[in-house]
């Protein structure tokens, strides 16, 4: 089980490998309603069925508020995303002339707080549901300068309209296997400072060499406790050209 706090309440992914029965159900649904969450069901083939559903989720980050859906990747621990956001943010120092591209964006975690500082940000997205969301985070949140495209980052990207653009600053925030596939892309773009967000210490060190060996410096190492009383740690890298 997933427990999630949003803006509106708590809520809870239960992941099941069986079929619940009537009683099961009714069961959980009492549950729900006797502890005020909200209760959504997730088969083994990764489909969610809402089962006590009172609110539309949403969390809020740097003054935004960003609406997701039960099975989205999303930053858990608000405080330490919070936190983590801003340190991107001032590391990258975007400015009102950059235009910045944020790989692996998710729902726009930190596409839309990029946009406020940036003249454009372009997100870019594995899955068309959260790229979805991300458009309409935008424009829950007032954002006109943000676009956003669903791609596989896992495959050739050069072909690609947004791939050809020209970009100030790059960030991204991949999954556990990294980002090795689009390295060598964001050493092509020549932005003038990458910020790497990782949760795979070996996927980041692997990635790392590619910008080196193209003409980066690592200029900042950090590390955020998203996960306290486990052994899993968010790294943070910023790297400048040479």
């Amino acid at each position: 089980a997933e427990l999630i706090q949003a803006e509106q309440g708590i809520l809870m992914l239960l992941r099941h490998t069986g079929r619940p029965t009537e009683a099961d159900r009714a069961q959980l649904i009492e549950f729900a309603k006797t502890q005020g969450i909200d209760l959504y069901l997730q088969a083994a083939d990764e489909q969610i069925e809402p089962l006590h559903r009172q609110f539309a989720p949403s969390y809020s980050l740097d003054g935004l508020s960003l609406a997701f859906a039960p099975g989205d990747f999303i930053q858990v621990n608000a405080p330490v995303n919070q936190r983590m956001v801003e340190q991107a943010l001032s590391w990258l120092e975007a400015g009102k002339d950059d235009k910045v591209l944020d790989l692996f964006c998710g729902i726009g975690n930190f596409t839309l707080p990029l946009a406020r500082q940036a003249r454009e940000v372009v997100g870019v997205e594995g899955e068309l549901a959260m790229v979805a969301r991300a458009e309409e985070n935008a424009r829950r949140n007032g954002i006109n300068n943000a676009r956003f495209y669903k791609a596989d980052l896992s495959g050739d990207i050069a072909g690609m309209s947004w791939a050809r653009e020209g970009f100030d600053l790059v960030l991204l925030d991949p999954a556990r296997p990294g980002a090795f596939e689009v390295m060598e892309h964001v050493v092509k773009l020549s932005p003038r400072r990458v910020v790497y967000v990782s949760c795979n210490p070996v996927t980041l060190a692997r990635d790392s060499q590619v910008l080196v060996k193209g003409g980066y410096r690592l200029v900042r190492l950090g590390m955020l406790d998203m996960f306290p009383h486990t052994g899993h740690l968010e790294s943070m890298a910023l790297f400048e050209r040479k």
